[in-house]
């Protein structure tokens, strides 16, 4: 069952010296109990997709179902509602994305409040989502100042659980988060997805990062997808030049390989390692195009050099 369907996707927003493409033509669907992963660069589209799928940023043009229901035009109250519970989103900065007044019960609860469900179900939901994140149920009562971002993560993980979705859209869920919290948080959101079956998509800028827990991944260039396919054949044989830059770019926790990769050309690299794959030229701007040319896909990078 396809969860959510993204055809012709079109955003644009006016800027400075003109209109910005900030996407331009994204298809892509997302079954249900598998997790999509949208990679790129900062400025590449990804954010502006999951604000036009959490209808805060209304698409210029294309179609957007979600649960089998096109969003892209007027809704009714039930609609809503029912879209609301089964699309959840998990922000990139835990810390921003809580009020630092409310209790943990009282954040957590705070979704549930607002769908009316009885103060019953909620105390024992809350309990419940503490143990589906792996968090202690004495810190219910403490605010979000006293936990750390790993530990703030997992409440945002578990606030967006309260309504059983269908489907958590993820944006940059562990880029603000140390190396050793990132696998933890992870292999939390794994072992969710095994549990509950819901289905994610992620977006992120590290492809290495979201190797572990992805299905499918779609490389994102300058508002578009040059990419697409499952996770296993993207990683083992990139087709596109920006992914060999992509996961070229990726550090190595070996500070001689990693030296070699970046300044050292002319040496070898060890066996499996990529050596550092640099496109020539800078990313052309996307302002400045008048909004009838908003379908034009923008050229590629250039192939990368032998030996990479």
């Amino acid at each position: 069952m396809t969860l959510l369907s993204v055809r012709d996707l079109h955003v644009s927003f006016p800027g400075e010296h003109g209109t910005v493409l900030a996407v331009r033509g994204i298809d892509f669907d997302l079954e249900r109990g598998q997790t999509l992963c949208l990679v790129g660069e900062s400025g590449s589209g990804k954010s502006s997709i999951v604000m036009s799928i959490a209808s805060v940023s209304p698409p210029e043009d294309g179609t957007i179902e979600q649960l089998g229901t096109p969003i892209t035009g007027r809704l009714d109250a039930a609609t809503r509602r029912r879209l609301r519970s089964g699309v959840q989103l998990v922000m990139q900065d835990p810390i921003g994305a809580m009020n630092p007044r409310l209790t943990i019960f009282d954040i957590l609860a705070e979704p549930m409040r607002a769908a009316g469900r009885r103060s019953e179900e909620i105390e024992h939901r809350v309990v419940e989502l503490m143990d589906l994140a792996g968090l202690p149920r004495p810190a219910l009562d403490r605010f979000p100042a006293a936990f750390t971002g790993g530990q703030l993560q997992r409440v945002g993980i578990a606030r967006a659980l309260a309504l059983e979705p269908r489907l958590v859209i993820l944006d940059e869920p562990v880029s603000a988060l140390d190396m050793s919290v990132q696998a933890d948080i992870l292999n939390l959101l794994v072992r969710l997805q095994r549990e509950l079956g819901i289905s994610y998509l992620i977006v992120a800028h590290d492809l290495s990062v979201v190797r572990w827990p992805s299905d499918r991944v779609s490389v994102m260039y300058r508002g578009t997808i040059v990419e697409t396919g499952e996770a296993g054949r993207v990683f083992a044989e990139p087709a596109h030049p920006y992914t060999h830059a992509l996961l070229s770019a990726s550090p190595v926790p070996d500070p001689e390989t990693e030296h070699a990769r970046t300044c050292g050309a002319h040496r070898r690299t060890r066996p499996g390692r990529r050596r550092r794959v640099r496109l020539p030229g800078s990313v052309p701007a996307v302002s400045g195009a008048r909004r009838r040319c908003a379908r034009v896909v923008p050229s590629s990078p250039a192939a990368p050099a032998s030996g990479s």
